[in-house]
């Protein structure tokens, strides 16, 4: 169901991965997610999203609250969108809020970063690239398996695999900063070498300048209920050697996930694929003035 809600507050400052970012405020449109991923760290319950299954919460006042709370910063820094839901799932292509988003941050001269498991994101290449001749733009896709049937088995609401990394491909033509998450790599299901090589060589092949990895998972409260109840369904007998193996352990790292990230390191110095991400240095805000909406 979509419900709409009002946001008391929309950009967080926050301190990104180490290997991404330097000042970074993120940015959440919605609450909740259609692509259903079945490991998705948002169901846990410390986001407080209590029908994560059924709800998607549109916040009605994003593009406002987006308008007043740019021009209060005096730091420009990068706007990342895409942690806790997919800004381009299905819903989307009509709300168009994130599209309403980048038309904000392209007039405020602001730097942007989008994560996503959607070609949708195609549509709004024009902003993008008029963000990224005034400051900053990226594009991440997150690729978890280069093996389409599992993907839309792992993230049934998603695009596959291929199409995300077709869009990657159009992306990196056009000129954009393109790169790929590869996180996270599921234990007993995503975390073989053939896997990470595959994922890296098509990064490479669509033009991709970074992978980003995360070698094993979360596992907590209400994520882990789901994820084992999926796995009961579509791998059997699975969630045995899951709860051997991790217990209520917050962490699931994959197997051998040193000589995983050995097999990374190795295959991205090769072909010439970044393992941090090309960051945006926040710099002082210089006078601008950004156009804001009538009271009345």
């Amino acid at each position: 169901m979509i419900k709409e809600i009002q946001a008391k507050s929309l950009l967080a400052r926050v301190k990104g991965p180490d290997h991404c970012f330097g000042l970074y405020y993120n940015m959440n449109l919605y609450r909740g997610c259609q692509h259903q991923c079945i490991y998705c760290d948002s169901r846990s319950e410390c986001y407080q999203i209590e029908d994560f299954n059924h709800d998607v919460l549109v916040k009605a006042n994003a593009i406002a609250l987006l308008r007043l709370e740019l021009a209060e910063k005096h730091i420009v820094g990068t706007i990342g969108t895409g942690s806790m839901n997919d800004p381009y799932m299905p819903l989307e292509a009509q709300v168009r809020l994130t599209r309403s988003a980048l038309e904000v941050i392209a007039e405020s001269g602001f730097p942007v970063h989008v994560i996503t498991k959607s070609d949708l994101v195609m549509r709004d290449i024009d902003l993008l690239e008029e963000i990224s001749r005034k400051t900053y733009a990226a594009v991440t896709f997150t690729v978890t398996t280069a093996d389409d049937l599992l993907s839309k088995r792992l993230e049934p609401g998603a695009p596959v695999s291929s199409r995300r990394v077709a869009a990657l491909k159009s992306l990196s033509r056009r000129g954009l900063l393109t790169g790929i998450t590869l996180m996270p790599v599921l234990p007993f299901i995503e975390d073989t070498e053939e896997n990470i090589r595959a994922i890296i060589r098509m990064a490479q092949a669509a033009g991709a300048r970074y992978v980003l990895p995360a070698f094993g998972m979360t596992l907590r409260d209400r994520q882990r209920a789901y994820y084992y109840d999926k796995l009961d369904q579509l791998f059997p007998g699975l969630r045995v050697r899951y709860e051997k193996a991790f217990g209520e352990r917050y962490s699931a790292p994959a197997r051998n996930a040193r000589r995983l990230g050995q097999v990374y390191a190795e295959l991205c110095e090769q072909l010439g694929i970044a393992t941090k991400m090309p960051v945006f240095a926040p710099q002082k805000r210089i006078h601008m003035q950004i156009n804001q909406l009538p009271l009345f």
